[in-house]
Protein backbone atom coordinates (compact mmCIF):
# COMPACT_ATOMS: atom_id res chain seq x y z
CA UNK A 1 0.00 0.00 0.00
CA UNK A 2 3.01 2.44 0.50
CA UNK A 3 4.15 1.58 -2.97
CA UNK A 4 0.65 2.96 -4.29
CA UNK A 5 0.04 5.57 -2.29
CA UNK A 6 4.23 7.21 -3.40
CA UNK A 7 2.70 6.57 -6.84
CA UNK A 8 -0.32 8.64 -6.29
CA UNK A 9 1.94 11.78 -4.31
CA UNK A 10 4.44 11.67 -6.92
CA UNK A 11 2.08 11.66 -9.90
CA UNK A 12 0.07 14.33 -8.24
CA UNK A 13 3.42 16.12 -7.89
CA UNK A 14 4.90 15.53 -11.26
CA UNK A 15 1.62 16.15 -13.36
CA UNK A 16 3.08 19.89 -12.90
CA UNK A 17 5.53 19.07 -15.52
CA UNK A 18 3.24 16.85 -17.24
CA UNK A 19 0.73 20.12 -17.37
CA UNK A 20 4.50 22.24 -18.16
CA UNK A 21 5.29 19.64 -21.14
CA UNK A 22 1.56 20.14 -22.34
CA UNK A 23 1.70 24.08 -22.48
CA UNK A 24 5.20 24.25 -24.38
CA UNK A 25 4.32 21.28 -26.59
CA UNK A 26 0.62 21.37 -27.32
CA UNK A 27 -0.18 25.18 -26.97
CA UNK A 28 2.98 26.51 -28.60
CA UNK A 29 3.86 23.39 -30.16
CA UNK A 30 7.10 24.04 -29.16
CA UNK A 31 9.53 21.23 -29.02
CA UNK A 32 11.20 22.80 -25.17
CA UNK A 33 14.06 20.28 -23.79
CA UNK A 34 14.56 22.66 -21.54
CA UNK A 35 12.40 19.98 -18.97
CA UNK A 36 15.34 17.85 -17.71
CA UNK A 37 17.18 21.15 -16.93
CA UNK A 38 14.62 23.15 -15.23
CA UNK A 39 13.18 20.72 -12.85
CA UNK A 40 16.80 20.27 -11.63
CA UNK A 41 16.89 23.72 -11.46
CA UNK A 42 13.79 24.01 -9.47
CA UNK A 43 14.91 21.29 -6.68
CA UNK A 44 18.71 22.50 -6.51
CA UNK A 45 17.35 25.43 -5.83
CA UNK A 46 14.74 25.04 -2.98
CA UNK A 47 17.07 22.14 -1.93
CA UNK A 48 20.03 24.69 -1.14
CA UNK A 49 17.28 27.32 0.40
CA UNK A 50 16.09 24.99 2.60
CA UNK A 51 19.80 23.63 4.24
CA UNK A 52 20.40 27.57 4.93
CA UNK A 53 16.96 27.05 6.57
CA UNK A 54 15.09 29.26 4.77
CA UNK A 55 11.38 28.63 4.74
CA UNK A 56 10.19 25.94 2.56
CA UNK A 57 7.44 28.32 0.87
CA UNK A 58 9.57 30.77 -0.01
CA UNK A 59 12.32 28.28 -0.99
CA UNK A 60 9.58 26.53 -3.12
CA UNK A 61 8.48 29.66 -4.63
CA UNK A 62 12.28 30.20 -5.79
CA UNK A 63 12.52 26.88 -7.47
CA UNK A 64 9.17 28.16 -9.39
CA UNK A 65 11.36 31.02 -10.42
CA UNK A 66 14.39 29.66 -11.31
CA UNK A 67 12.33 27.05 -13.92
CA UNK A 68 10.70 30.15 -15.21
CA UNK A 69 13.94 32.18 -15.90
CA UNK A 70 15.70 28.76 -17.56
CA UNK A 71 12.41 29.01 -19.67
CA UNK A 72 12.49 32.59 -20.62
CA UNK A 73 16.18 32.10 -21.33
CA UNK A 74 15.47 29.46 -23.87
CA UNK A 75 12.60 31.46 -25.30
CA UNK A 76 14.98 34.42 -25.64
CA UNK A 77 17.57 32.31 -27.19
CA UNK A 78 14.44 31.09 -30.03
CA UNK A 79 12.92 34.65 -30.76
CA UNK A 80 15.55 37.00 -30.01
CA UNK A 81 18.69 34.97 -31.73
CA UNK A 82 16.99 33.14 -33.99
CA UNK A 83 17.99 30.04 -32.43
CA UNK A 84 15.80 27.20 -33.31
CA UNK A 85 13.41 25.90 -30.97
CA UNK A 86 14.51 22.61 -30.11
CA UNK A 87 19.11 23.77 -30.33
CA UNK A 88 17.58 26.56 -27.59
CA UNK A 89 16.32 23.96 -25.33
CA UNK A 90 19.25 22.20 -25.40
CA UNK A 91 21.89 24.73 -25.14
CA UNK A 92 19.80 25.54 -21.66
CA UNK A 93 19.76 22.25 -20.57
CA UNK A 94 23.30 21.48 -21.28
CA UNK A 95 24.20 24.77 -19.31
CA UNK A 96 21.51 24.07 -16.55
CA UNK A 97 23.58 21.12 -15.54
CA UNK A 98 26.53 22.79 -14.85
CA UNK A 99 24.62 25.87 -12.95
CA UNK A 100 22.62 23.44 -10.85
CA UNK A 101 26.16 21.70 -9.81
CA UNK A 102 27.16 25.50 -8.34
CA UNK A 103 23.75 26.02 -6.95
CA UNK A 104 24.08 22.70 -4.72
CA UNK A 105 27.68 22.75 -4.73
CA UNK A 106 27.80 18.78 -5.31
CA UNK A 107 26.19 16.65 -6.99
CA UNK A 108 23.74 15.68 -4.53
CA UNK A 109 21.98 17.70 -1.29
CA UNK A 110 20.10 15.45 1.61
CA UNK A 111 17.50 17.35 3.05
CA UNK A 112 17.56 15.10 6.25
CA UNK A 113 17.09 17.58 9.02
CA UNK A 114 15.97 20.76 7.00
CA UNK A 115 12.70 21.67 7.50
CA UNK A 116 10.02 21.07 4.11
CA UNK A 117 6.40 21.65 3.18
CA UNK A 118 6.60 17.65 3.56
CA UNK A 119 7.36 18.59 7.43
CA UNK A 120 4.73 20.86 7.95
CA UNK A 121 1.99 18.14 6.28
CA UNK A 122 2.91 15.62 8.59
CA UNK A 123 2.63 18.09 11.56
CA UNK A 124 -0.82 19.17 10.43
CA UNK A 125 -1.88 15.69 9.96
CA UNK A 126 -0.76 14.35 13.27
CA UNK A 127 -2.12 17.17 15.28
CA UNK A 128 -5.53 16.58 13.25
CA UNK A 129 -5.10 12.14 13.82
CA UNK A 130 -4.81 13.42 17.57
CA UNK A 131 -0.93 12.63 17.40
CA UNK A 132 -1.20 8.74 15.57
CA UNK A 133 1.78 7.98 13.67
CA UNK A 134 -0.18 5.96 11.65
CA UNK A 135 -3.32 4.51 9.96
CA UNK A 136 -5.32 1.77 8.51
CA UNK A 137 -6.77 2.14 4.78
CA UNK A 138 -8.51 0.02 2.95
CA UNK A 139 -6.86 -2.93 5.25
CA UNK A 140 -3.18 -1.55 5.10
CA UNK A 141 -1.48 0.30 7.61
CA UNK A 142 -0.17 3.98 6.07
CA UNK A 143 1.99 6.10 8.19
CA UNK A 144 0.50 10.07 9.28
CA UNK A 145 3.40 11.30 7.07
CA UNK A 146 2.26 9.63 3.69
CA UNK A 147 -1.36 10.43 3.96
CA UNK A 148 -0.40 14.07 4.77
CA UNK A 149 1.80 14.43 1.79
CA UNK A 150 -0.53 12.86 -0.17
CA UNK A 151 -3.67 15.36 0.57
CA UNK A 152 -0.81 18.11 0.39
CA UNK A 153 -0.04 17.09 -2.93
CA UNK A 154 -3.96 16.83 -4.07
CA UNK A 155 -4.57 20.66 -2.61
CA UNK A 156 -1.93 22.37 -4.34
CA UNK A 157 -2.07 20.17 -7.78
CA UNK A 158 -5.74 21.58 -7.22
CA UNK A 159 -5.02 25.03 -6.77
CA UNK A 160 -2.49 25.73 -9.42
CA UNK A 161 -4.64 23.71 -11.89
CA UNK A 162 -7.76 26.00 -11.09
CA UNK A 163 -5.23 29.44 -11.08
CA UNK A 164 -4.02 27.93 -14.45
CA UNK A 165 -7.32 27.60 -16.10
CA UNK A 166 -8.53 31.22 -15.06
CA UNK A 167 -4.79 32.82 -16.62
CA UNK A 168 -5.60 31.11 -19.62
CA UNK A 169 -9.01 32.57 -20.01
CA UNK A 170 -7.90 36.19 -19.37
CA UNK A 171 -6.51 38.26 -22.37
CA UNK A 172 -3.28 37.66 -21.94
CA UNK A 173 -3.67 34.08 -21.70
CA UNK A 174 -5.90 33.85 -24.79
CA UNK A 175 -3.39 35.46 -26.42
CA UNK A 176 -1.11 32.84 -25.60
CA UNK A 177 -3.09 29.83 -26.79
CA UNK A 178 -3.90 32.25 -29.98
CA UNK A 179 -0.14 32.41 -30.18
CA UNK A 180 0.44 28.40 -30.58
CA UNK A 181 -2.86 27.73 -32.85
CA UNK A 182 -2.47 30.76 -35.54
CA UNK A 183 0.45 33.05 -34.75
CA UNK A 184 0.37 35.05 -38.46
CA UNK A 185 -3.61 35.83 -37.18
CA UNK A 186 -2.43 37.12 -33.51
CA UNK A 187 0.89 39.27 -35.18
CA UNK A 188 -1.71 40.94 -37.41
CA UNK A 189 -3.82 41.69 -34.40
CA UNK A 190 -0.56 43.57 -32.96
CA UNK A 191 0.31 41.08 -30.40
CA UNK A 192 3.98 40.40 -30.36
CA UNK A 193 4.48 36.49 -30.99
CA UNK A 194 8.07 36.63 -29.68
CA UNK A 195 6.97 38.10 -26.12
CA UNK A 196 4.18 35.17 -26.25
CA UNK A 197 6.47 32.29 -26.57
CA UNK A 198 8.91 33.96 -24.18
CA UNK A 199 6.20 34.18 -21.49
CA UNK A 200 4.49 31.02 -21.92
CA UNK A 201 7.71 28.85 -21.91
CA UNK A 202 8.54 30.79 -18.88
CA UNK A 203 4.98 29.52 -17.55
CA UNK A 204 5.84 26.54 -18.47
CA UNK A 205 9.15 25.18 -17.13
CA UNK A 206 8.11 27.60 -13.87
CA UNK A 207 5.25 25.21 -13.34
CA UNK A 208 8.43 22.33 -14.12
CA UNK A 209 10.56 23.96 -11.90
CA UNK A 210 7.90 23.80 -9.00
CA UNK A 211 7.37 20.14 -9.49
CA UNK A 212 11.03 19.83 -8.88
CA UNK A 213 10.88 21.80 -6.15
CA UNK A 214 7.79 19.57 -4.09
CA UNK A 215 9.55 16.37 -5.53
CA UNK A 216 12.37 17.07 -3.48
CA UNK A 217 10.85 18.15 -0.43
CA UNK A 218 9.12 14.49 -0.90
CA UNK A 219 11.68 12.01 -1.67
CA UNK A 220 14.08 14.19 0.64
CA UNK A 221 17.29 15.24 -1.31
CA UNK A 222 18.02 16.52 -4.73
CA UNK A 223 20.73 15.01 -7.36
CA UNK A 224 21.62 16.50 -10.42
CA UNK A 225 20.76 13.35 -12.35
CA UNK A 226 17.06 14.08 -11.40
CA UNK A 227 16.10 15.57 -14.41
CA UNK A 228 16.96 12.70 -17.06
CA UNK A 229 14.18 11.81 -19.14
CA UNK A 230 11.68 13.51 -17.89
CA UNK A 231 10.69 14.92 -21.09
CA UNK A 232 9.50 11.49 -21.97
CA UNK A 233 7.70 11.51 -18.47
CA UNK A 234 5.64 14.53 -19.58
CA UNK A 235 4.72 13.77 -23.03
CA UNK A 236 3.55 9.76 -21.76
CA UNK A 237 1.01 11.74 -19.23
CA UNK A 238 -0.24 13.89 -21.64
CA UNK A 239 -0.69 11.00 -24.03
CA UNK A 240 -2.28 9.24 -21.78
CA UNK A 241 -4.52 12.21 -20.51
CA UNK A 242 -5.84 12.99 -24.31
CA UNK A 243 -6.51 9.40 -24.60
CA UNK A 244 -9.18 9.01 -20.98
CA UNK A 245 -11.04 12.58 -21.92
CA UNK A 246 -10.64 13.01 -25.77
CA UNK A 247 -11.57 16.46 -25.79
CA UNK A 248 -9.97 19.74 -26.46
CA UNK A 249 -12.12 21.79 -23.52
CA UNK A 250 -9.15 23.53 -21.60
CA UNK A 251 -10.53 22.43 -18.28
CA UNK A 252 -10.90 18.71 -18.81
CA UNK A 253 -7.69 19.15 -21.01
CA UNK A 254 -5.72 20.34 -17.41
CA UNK A 255 -7.35 17.56 -15.69
CA UNK A 256 -6.74 14.69 -17.98
CA UNK A 257 -3.17 15.71 -18.09
CA UNK A 258 -3.23 15.12 -14.26
CA UNK A 259 -4.75 12.11 -14.07
CA UNK A 260 -2.36 10.62 -17.32
CA UNK A 261 0.36 11.61 -14.78
CA UNK A 262 -0.97 9.48 -12.05
CA UNK A 263 -2.04 6.91 -14.35
CA UNK A 264 1.44 6.83 -15.54
CA UNK A 265 3.32 6.67 -12.28
CA UNK A 266 0.61 3.75 -11.24
CA UNK A 267 1.85 1.67 -14.18
CA UNK A 268 5.37 2.39 -13.54
CA UNK A 269 4.71 1.22 -9.93
CA UNK A 270 2.75 -2.04 -10.44
CA UNK A 271 5.46 -2.92 -13.32
CA UNK A 272 8.27 -2.64 -10.63
CA UNK A 273 6.21 -4.47 -8.03
CA UNK A 274 5.91 -7.31 -10.49
CA UNK A 275 9.39 -7.53 -11.13
CA UNK A 276 10.29 -5.01 -14.05
CA UNK A 277 14.23 -4.44 -13.90
CA UNK A 278 14.40 -0.72 -12.60
CA UNK A 279 17.14 -0.96 -15.81
CA UNK A 280 14.39 -1.22 -18.28
CA UNK A 281 12.06 1.59 -16.65
CA UNK A 282 13.06 4.35 -19.34
CA UNK A 283 12.94 2.35 -22.02
CA UNK A 284 9.90 0.51 -21.51
CA UNK A 285 8.84 4.51 -21.14
CA UNK A 286 10.34 5.35 -24.87
CA UNK A 287 8.59 2.73 -26.20
CA UNK A 288 5.33 3.07 -24.48
CA UNK A 289 5.38 7.09 -25.50
CA UNK A 290 6.36 5.56 -29.46
CA UNK A 291 3.28 3.76 -29.48
CA UNK A 292 1.27 5.85 -28.20
CA UNK A 293 1.99 8.38 -31.17
CA UNK A 294 1.90 5.97 -33.49
CA UNK A 295 -0.78 3.86 -32.50
CA UNK A 296 -3.75 6.75 -33.40
CA UNK A 297 -2.60 7.57 -36.83
CA UNK A 298 -2.34 3.56 -37.69
CA UNK A 299 -5.36 3.09 -36.16
CA UNK A 300 -6.74 6.09 -38.56
CA UNK A 301 -5.04 4.27 -41.42
CA UNK A 302 -6.72 0.77 -40.96
CA UNK A 303 -10.53 2.67 -40.94
CA UNK A 304 -9.78 4.66 -44.36
CA UNK A 305 -8.44 1.14 -46.03
CA UNK A 306 -11.44 -0.13 -44.21
CA UNK A 307 -13.95 2.21 -45.34
CA UNK A 308 -12.27 2.03 -48.78
CA UNK A 309 -12.99 -1.47 -48.72
CA UNK A 310 -16.67 -1.25 -47.95
CA UNK A 311 -17.32 1.37 -50.58
CA UNK A 312 -15.90 -1.15 -53.12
Amino acid sequence: MTLMLGAWTIGLILSLLAIGVFISFRIFSFPDITTEGSLTTGAAITATLLVAEVDPFTATFAGFCGGALAGALTGILHTKFQIHGLLAGILVMTALYSINLHIMGKSNVPLLTATTLATYAEKVGTGVLGGVSSLMLAGWEVTTRDASVLILSLVAISIVGTLLYFFFRTNLGTAMRATGDNDQMIRALGVNVGNMIILGLALANGLIGLAGALFVQYQGFADAQMGIGMVVWGLASVIIGEALIGTSSLGLTIVATVMGSVLFRLLVAIALRAGLNPNNLKLITALFVFFALVLPTFLASMKKRAGGVSHA
